[in-house]
């Protein structure tokens, strides 16, 4: 019997990358999967979200587990599709026990040529998504009255103030302290309530063309190029981490194992956080961002 067995995990961002490896994670243990993903594209972004078919492949992928999934297209910063996607997936699936609310973008540019669109859409996915999802969530869950448990998907960004990333950052910082009001506000209920804080994790959102002229300082670059760049972020010597390892901390925090954890943030980030005074937290805040496009995608999950 799984750690999971038969509870309703609802997971934003499903359709690839941390979304569907947190879905096949957790449908390893037993739980129903309701994945939701905007899954297309957002204008001010240069690289490609997760598309439809990406969603329908998760699905396929959770059920050849033998697992109950259903998926549904919608967009976090909304909060007329998030209630849809709340009531469609405890119709098909049962009530929602545990929300993975991990939906997220982001590109970089210096704070005072960002515009009003970048900063927005950063701040509205990464930040008010999770608001979205929460409220969408929690008045259900606390009439059920036999609690829950949510995880939000922060980053290393939510530790430090790095360069070209002031959206990213507040978001991240943001998301900080709505999780730590959450775990007050849901603990009466037995909701808890904790964030994970990655490191770079391979995927689509770190490892693409523009990140990787990024992290190399230069307009034509292979990963090779890149990988230094990748590996001063962090104090393991590993360049990046994958879906898979975040995943494992997911299936902590929203299992029994962590019962009384709330309110935290557990980070999976090889060191990122810890690198002793002196040590760039990453060498890429340095590259010649004007040889760069302006939107550039962040490195942190």
């Amino acid at each position: 019997m799984g750690k999971l067995e038969n509870k309703v995990a609802l997971i934003t961002g499903g359709a690839r990358g941390q979304g569907r490896s947190h879905a096949l994670r957790l449908a390893s243990e037993g739980a129903h999967i309701v994945a939701c993903d905007i899954a297309e594209s957002i204008p001010s972004l240069v690289y490609e979200l997760g598309s439809a078919s990406d969603l329908d492949e998760t699905v396929s992928l959770v059920r050849a587990l033998g697992g109950r999934i259903v998926g549904i297209k919608a967009d976090v910063r909304d909060a007329t599709q998030m209630a849809a996607v709340v009531e469609q997936g405890e119709a098909e699936c049962g009530p929602i026990d545990i929300v993975v609310a991990n939906a997220g973008i982001c590109h970089t540019g210096r704070s005072w040529e960002l515009t009003d669109e970048e900063w927005d859409d950063i701040v509205s996915v990464n930040l008010k998504g999770v608001w979205q999802t929460t409220k969408a969530v929690l008045p259900r869950m606390i009439h059920r009255g036999r609690g829950g448990a949510i995880v939000v998907t922060g980053s290393a960004s939510g530790f430090m103030g790095i360069p070209n990333m002031a959206h990213y950052n507040a978001a991240k910082w943001g998301v900080r302290g709505l999780v730590q009001t959450l775990a007050n506000e849901c603990a009466p209920y037995g909701i808890r309530v904790n964030s994970i804080a990655p490191t770079a994790v391979a995927t689509p959102m770190a490892l693409n063309d523009a990140m990787i002229r990024l992290f190399s300082g230069r307009d034509e670059a292979t990963i090779d190029d890149a990988l230094p760049a990748y590996l001063s972020m962090n104090v393991l010597q590993v360049p990046w981490i994958e879906p898979e390892d975040v995943s494992e901390a997911v299936l902590y925090l929203v299992s029994d194992a962590a019962r009384y954890v709330t309110g935290t943030d557990l980070r999976v980030d090889a060191g990122t956080c810890i690198q002793p005074p002196g040590m760039p937290p990453s060498t890429y805040a340095s590259a010649s961002i004007e040889s760069l496009e302006a939107n550039d995608p962040a490195p942190l999950a």
